[in-house]
């Protein structure tokens, strides 16, 4: 049976080409080699059983490939998929017609599911427990509630955060899975592979560049090859190769070690203007003029992951790492980071 994937709005442009990008089977999916074998083996066991897979929840950083493996999890299975996210589902009657839709077996996949409001939460338990959900009819004392059956189903949902989801929920997953940062030799071969889909002649020495450049995250290291694509294509004669890939990350201000411009502008921060911290995040966020929660989950993680900043009870502090990397003089009393920057493959 063909996947059927229904998407929240209609994609275009890079939209396309992100999708484009994505593996079409499991065997094509690059990294994160233990969630991969794992999942075969409960995606083999389920359909020996001739049962749904029990119900999954992927999380860790962004761009890593969550949403990719919830489509290709039910791909496998040879199921159909439905696609929405937590802020869209702003009550129950949303969820309704996506649930009495599924056919045994078939596959809701929740993007941001930490992001569920408590009134859509308590109305998925039943759902995910007994595959029944109790509907609501009017309003007032004489409302009246009737019981609906569902089809087995699985849920998938996806998370930056994981900590946020309630212990309730975190409960009715069978199979959890935390997707991790890719090295550098793993995001080549998804640079090459990608290249080779988009038509871009590209050297050796080039997609090891960008795979170096790209933060642990095969999304980024996609974003960045269209732009030297661009770039390639602009002022050089189309091919890849490493001088203008260079290039390229420089105009795009990402450094060597994937460090972009705000990664940078937040650790000068912290060292010019709060003495290297601690720092509450909501102040840092105010002198940035960034939302706290873009810090947190877009940028902090993998400065985190790579020893050049902490998070303590008192707030933000950058790492003596922090202070070599731009240049600066090492107080007596900054912490050593002890991260792995994905510079070496």
């Amino acid at each position: 049976m063909t996947t059927e994937i229904t998407t929240p709005k209609q994609l275009d442009g890079e939209g396309m080409t992100e999708a484009a990008l994505r593996p079409q089977r499991m065997s094509e999916f690059v990294g994160q080699k233990k969630v991969k074998e794992s999942l075969g083996i409960y995606i083999e066991a389920a359909l020996q059983r001739g049962e749904p897979l029990d119900h999954t929840l992927f999380y860790g950083p962004p761009g890593l490939g969550k949403t990719t493996l919830a489509l290709l999890v039910a791909r496998e299975l040879g199921v159909e998929i439905q696609t929405t996210s937590g802020p869209a589902l702003e009550k129950p009657g949303d969820l309704v017609s996506s649930l009495t839709n599924l056919k045994e077996g078939d596959v809701l996949f929740i993007d941001e599911i930490h992001r569920l409001r408590p009134v859509i939460e308590e109305f998925l338990y039943p759902g995910m427990e007994d595959f029944r959900i109790e509907i609501r009819l009017g309003e007032g004392p004489k409302a009246q509630t009737i019981s609906m059956k569902l089809e087995r189903f699985t849920l998938i949902g996806a998370t930056t955060r994981f900590g946020l989801l309630t212990p309730p929920m975190r409960a009715r997953f069978g199979v959890v899975e935390r997707l991790g940062y890719y090295p550098a030799s793993e995001l080549k071969v998804i640079v090459e592979r990608s290249a080779a889909i988009l038509g871009v002649p590209i050297d050796d020495d080039g997609s090891e560049e960008i795979a170096r450049r790209s933060r642990g995250t095969p999304r980024i290291a996609n974003r960045l090859l269209r732009r030297v694509r661009d770039y390639a294509e602009v002022k050089g004669d189309g091919r890849v190769t490493l001088p203008i890939a260079e290039a390229a990350l420089q105009m795009l201000d990402v450094d060597e070690y994937g460090l972009e411009q705000m990664d940078a502008r937040m650790l000068r921060l912290l060292i010019e203007d709060f003495a290297g911290g601690p720092v509450g995040l909501q102040s840092l966020a105010v002198a940035l003029g960034e939302e706290a929660d873009t810090l947190e989950e877009v940028y902090e993680p993998y400065l985190i992951q790579n020893g050049l900043l902490q998070r303590t009870a008192r707030g933000r502090v950058a790492t003596a790492k922090a202070y070599r990397r731009f240049g600066y003089d090492i107080p007596p009393d900054a912490a050593e980071g002890q991260g792995q920057l994905f510079s070496d493959g």
